[in-house]
């Protein structure tokens, strides 16, 4: 058997001309996924606040690149969002349930609003307004928690201090219901599927402008 040595020897003009191809796709690939995800960003901003759902939930989509410095082949971007379970149920439109297993109360104009934001729970109706809440079972259509008072300037229910019983009302205060099926506003995933299918024309459209 011959043996056979071989020795490469490489033009110092071809390893720099690699290099400086290695370090173009480092900047195109960097900023393609940057711009892919301010995009993805923007898009579910829109989204958020073309369903009405307010300009506070749509500051929290967020998003941060990677790596946090400097170029790389293998950059990526996070979009995502500070209230998680806000955004994703409007995403998915789940069926709410009681945690109990009994009743969801919605509250309705009567009631007013709680002091802590959101909706007000018929514990804390109770406290504030001192009245009891009672019990209203209908066969047809949800049942109702109901207090008997009157209504100020508001439409809210509030102690009655007549004698005679003037004013005095049966004020429905919250509906009770099993379930509600909370509809989906959002298609988060249609803007992330676009956001994706861009990233290669995106590298391609930033490596030849590099050029």
């Amino acid at each position: 058997m011959t043996a056979m040595k071989l020795k490469l020897n490489i033009d110092p003009d071809i390893v720099a001309m690699m290099a400086a191809e290695v370090a173009a796709g480092e900047r195109a690939v960097t900023a393609a996924m940057r711009e892919a995800g301010t995009g993805l960003k923007s898009a579910w901003r829109l989204q958020i606040t073309g369903a009405g759902l307010g300009t506070r939930l749509a500051n929290s989509i967020r998003s941060q690149n990677f790596p946090r410095s400097g170029e790389s082949l293998d950059a990526a971007a996070l979009v995502w969002s500070k209230a998680p379970v806000i955004v994703g149920a409007h995403d998915t439109g789940p069926l709410i349930r009681s945690k109990a297993g009994f009743w969801l109360a919605i509250p309705l104009p009567a009631a007013g609003k709680s002091l802590r934001g959101g909706r007000i729970t018929p514990g804390e109706w109770e406290r504030r307004r001192g009245l009891r809440l009672r019990f209203v079972y209908r066969r047809t259509g949800p049942s109702l928690l109901v207090a008997e008072g009157r209504l100020n300037t508001k439409g809210q229910a509030v102690v009655s201090r007549s004698k005679t019983g003037r004013g005095k009302v049966t004020a429905p205060i919250f509906l009770l219901v099993p379930q509600v099926k909370l509809p989906k506003r959002l298609d988060l995933a249609r803007d992330a599927d676009r956001a994706l299918d861009s990233v290669p024309g995106l590298i391609v459209a930033n490596w030849v402008e590099a050029r």
